[in-house]
């Protein structure tokens, strides 16, 4: 490798969620700021949201439906 052309590295680096949540991490860059994180993301958290536009979700479940039915008539 050549020298003093790598970053410096920071095993200690801090990342900052929008949450207030804090944690380290390693980093070429000694603090971070995230959007989003473990602690506050909706699908870790059990806190998932289906958005639903245009009635696509019951559609689909319709069309799992006639699968499931389509299926147990083949057999």
């Amino acid at each position: 490798m050549k020298k003093n052309i790598h970053p410096k590295y920071h095993n200690d680096a801090v990342a900052k969620c929008a949450c207030g949540n804090t944690f380290k991490v390693g980093s070429t860059k000694p603090e971070i700021f995230v959007e989003i994180c473990s602690a506050c993301h909706p699908f870790y958290t059990g806190k998932e949201k289906l958005v639903d536009t245009a009635g696509r979700v019951e559609r689909f479940k319709k069309m799992m439906e006639k699968g499931k039915q389509i299926k147990k008539r083949k057999k």
